[in-house]
């Protein structure tokens, strides 16, 4: 692991060097690389070496780079020129790991090999849609319709929740309610032993008598259970005895209260903005893998595939084949990688 450690550090490096060194030879207009007034340093300044390390050279440029990635905190230690030699330290520190790493021929190690095209995927994954699927790709014409199809969402009326004791005999309603209106039914768990004595429901018998939430325009219960648990002012309240037409009685209590609410467009944008954003990306990215592997020519033997043996024990410490603990995939996606530790810690010093 120690190895490995190392050499994706060297590995992030390697595949962000082409990146390094276009960076490295531009300047923003009227700044330099540090940020600081003044005016643009040319291309061939940047290029100016710092130090080179057998066959490798690090200009003025690439160290501008990298001291400018680390934190505003990180980068006020450099300022002196002291401070700059102690950074070009790291630097120089770096690459003679990374050259011995290559001489031990790390860079032909089988784990080292599947990390580093974890690394390149996740890049090539945000390279590809970083900036090509972002929130403002979602028009306002897409958000209306999704607002309007899923109305409800945002557009809700006013609820109320019961809790029923059904009985199919009126007599034997009105002597269970007078129970259910005095100690026995005060109080929730009450009135739930109450209807696991008396309901003649299995259904919500299961449930302690909850009807749920229901709306004024449900059908899921007969219409004058709806108008008598409307009737009911506060939590806690029972109602009398209610006919619901169908040869069954109901005594109903109200346990919770929704009152109604109305998102309009505008305030619901920014949520349905983020929720086609999301969809739009995951989509893209299922479209550009599809897409990669309609190009590639891929053979399965599913013969020599049922040969495959799988370890089902819980051992602890299992990793995913790269070194790294087991994390659920995203469906559809490549699995990414945790980011790799800087050589030297985490001690705050600066990462090369």
């Amino acid at each position: 692991m120690q190895k490995l450690g190392l050499f994706l550090a060297i590995a992030l490096c390697a595949t962000g060097c082409k990146k390094t060194s276009e960076q490295s030879g531009k300047a923003a207009p009227g700044k330099n690389q540090a940020g600081q007034a003044g005016p643009p340093q040319s291309s061939e300044e940047l290029k100016t070496p710092l130090a080179k390390i057998d066959n490798v050279v690090i200009t003025l440029g690439e160290f501008q780079e990298r001291v400018n990635r680390q934190s505003p905190y990180i980068r006020a230690r450099y300022t002196s020129l002291e401070q700059k030699k102690e950074f070009l330290d790291s630097l120089v520190r770096f690459e003679v790991l990374a050259q011995e790493a290559y001489r031990r021929g790390f860079d032909k190690d089988p784990e080292v090999i599947r990390t580093m095209k974890q690394v390149m995927i996740q890049k090539l994954m945000r390279d590809e849609f970083d900036s090509k699927v972002t929130a403002d790709s979602v028009t306002d014409a897409e958000m209306k319709t999704y607002y309007e199809a899923n109305i409800a969402e945002y557009v809700k009326p006013e609820e109320v929740r019961v809790s029923a004791i059904i009985l199919k005999n009126k007599a034997q309603a009105e002597r269970v309610l007078i129970e259910a209106k005095g100690d026995a039914g005060k109080t929730n768990k009450g009135f739930r032993d109450l209807v696991v004595k008396y309901t003649s429901d299995e259904d919500t018998k299961l449930r302690g008598g909850d009807l749920r939430y229901l709306d004024e325009k449900t059908t899921d219960v007969p219409a004058p259970v709806v108008k008598g648990a409307f009737g009911l002012v506060n939590t806690g309240d029972v109602s009398a005895v209610i006919d619901a037409g169908n040869g069954t009685f109901y005594i109903l209590k109200q346990t919770g209260r929704r009152k109604s609410t109305t998102k309009s467009f505008d305030d619901a944008k920014p949520q349905i903005r983020n929720k086609l954003f999301r969809e739009k990306r995951v989509q893209a990215q299922k479209d550009f893998i599809e897409a990669q592997r309609a190009k590639a020519k891929i053979e399965i033997d599913e013969a020599n595939l049922a040969k495959v043996r799988v370890d089902t024990s819980t051992t602890p410490g299992a990793d995913d084949g790269h070194g790294h603990d087991q994390a659920p995939p995203t469906p559809g996606l490549p699995q990414m990688p945790p980011p790799p530790p800087a050589v030297g810690g985490s001690d705050g010093q600066p990462t090369p």
